[in-house]
């Protein structure tokens, strides 16, 4: 245990009696997950009326708890691992990469063995490129900025730490274009729009995030349908996206937000299997896809040393294109 700067006394109230210790904990502090307040529980960083507790206690809705410290997990640092990749652009400086769904990009910092510390896009960038910029520390060399493990497409690594911080700089200038391809469901209601709605993390649902709680970082989304599809399983529409911020789920949970889920985003509400009760005939079930359809397909930047435009695009993977084309020959 080493002492924490963010100390803390919080005062149980009746409307969470019956909660456990480790629940309640996860809500109230943001951006801890329930894992980690796991952790700072056996390490004996959390008190109870005075006392070291179990994350399993039952609240009554009296207690007074204390933090006291936290808990450092060892630190891990990634290694090379010999995964294949689809290099889209390559110089000294940095490489654009079409990174596929299911990979992570680098193990989570609540990571506590080497064994989840592989098959990541990390691991696969170290042995391809050797050397990454060190600003993103040991876990993530090389990282200017994230796709979730089950979004494809492209993404940017820097090769040096004066690349990276160029690049960082423009992502925070807003400066860089990234154009996603999603379908969602139903059909929407405008051709174009902008979602502005704020984003922060779900009090309830620590792996989600929302839009329905006041306050949260700002967000800002473009979107514009390129085809809306009317088949057996219902209504879709397939959206083209640029996001001018980069929160946590931006596209996900701002499709969520309006009431078109992405296709195969459980998460957010997408269903696990479609229906169809079209006339007569049985019902036809058809699973959903095992991934999000949700692609980064383009991007636009400034090369961090030159200063000459780049312009990438990466075209939607084949299992996407493949149950687009199944929906498309069902209309």
């Amino acid at each position: 245990m080493i002492p924490s700067q963010a100390e803390r006394k919080i005062s149980v109230t009746q409307e969470y009696a019956g909660q456990r210790l480790d629940q309640f904990l996860a809500a109230q502090l943001a951006d801890v997950s329930r894992s980690r307040v796991q952790q700072m529980i056996a390490g004996g960083c959390v008190r109870v009326n005075g006392a070291a507790a179990r994350a399993s206690l039952k609240l009554r809705g009296e207690e007074r708890i204390e933090i006291v410290g936290t808990v450092q997990p060892p630190p891990l640092r990634a290694l090379p691992e010999e995964i294949p990749l689809r290099i889209v652009y390559e110089d000294d400086d940095l490489a654009i990469v079409d990174k596929p769904a299911g990979m992570m990009v680098h193990a989570g910092s609540g990571a506590t063995d080497e064994q989840r510390n592989r098959g990541t896009l990390v691991n696969a960038l170290l042995h391809h490129f050797g050397t990454l910029s060190s600003v993103g520390g040991e876990l993530r060399p090389g990282i200017v900025h994230r796709l979730d493990k089950q979004t494809s497409g492209l993404i940017i690594v820097a090769k040096n730490d004066v690349a990276h911080r160029k690049l960082a700089a423009q992502f925070s200038g807003r400066t860089i274009k990234k154009q996603y391809v999603a379908l969602v469901h139903g059909w929407m209601k405008q051709e174009r729009g902008r979602i502005e709605s704020a984003i922060q993390r779900d009090r309830i649902r620590r792996t989600r995030m929302t839009t329905k709680r006041g306050g949260g970082r700002e967000a800002l989304t473009d979107y514009h349908v390129r085809r809306k599809l009317t088949t057996p399983w219902g209504r879709f529409s397939l959206v083209e996206l640029n996001i001018h911020t980069g929160r946590t789920h931006q596209i996900r949970v701002h499709m969520a937000s309006l009431g078109h889920p992405v296709v195969g985003d459980t998460l957010y509400g997408a269903p696990r299997e479609l229906r169809s009760t079209t006339g007569k005939a049985p019902v036809a079930v058809l699973p959903t896809i095992d991934r999000n359809f949700l692609h980064a397909a383009h991007l636009e930047l400034v090369h961090p040393r030159t200063g000459a435009p780049l312009s990438l695009s990466a075209p939607l993977p084949d299992e996407l294109e493949a149950w687009l084309r199944r929906l498309e020959s069902a209309t």
